[in-house]
Order: C-alpha cells, then structure tokens, then sequence
C-alpha cells in the first residue's frame, strides 16, 4: 500500500493547489483556505489510518497484549 498512498497523497494535493489556485485568482482567500485546510486533514486521516495499520501489525508480530 506504500506506491498507492503516495500517489493518493499527491492527487489530492494536486487537486487541492489547482482549486486553491482558482479561488486566490476569484479573490475569495477565506474559502481557499478552507479547501487547503480540508486538503490537509483528509491526508492526515490516510496517513493516521495507515499507522493505526502499522501499530496493529507491530503488536500481532511480537504478540502483544
């Protein structure tokens, strides 16, 4: 799942800076921010997912609680 989280990551930063870009241009600065900010936290959600994945299989290697 390592290739196919990068990629996802960029496409949706790619797509972000795009729209972010047009809004800056229309001059609504307010909701371009929010597209970055959502940008941002649905990134964050993949990647804590995939450590949430990384911690579960740790635990099942050394047998932990």
């Amino acid at each position: 799942m390592g290739v196919e989280l990068i990629f996802r990551i960029a496409g949706i930063g790619l797509v972000v800076a795009i729209i972010v870009t047009v809004l800056k241009q229309s001059g609504r600065d307010e909701v371009a921010t929010l597209v970055a900010l959502t940008g941002l936290i649905i990134v964050l959600i993949l990647v804590i997912d995939e450590l949430v994945t990384l911690f579960d299989s740790v635990r099942k290697l050394f047998s932990l609680y």
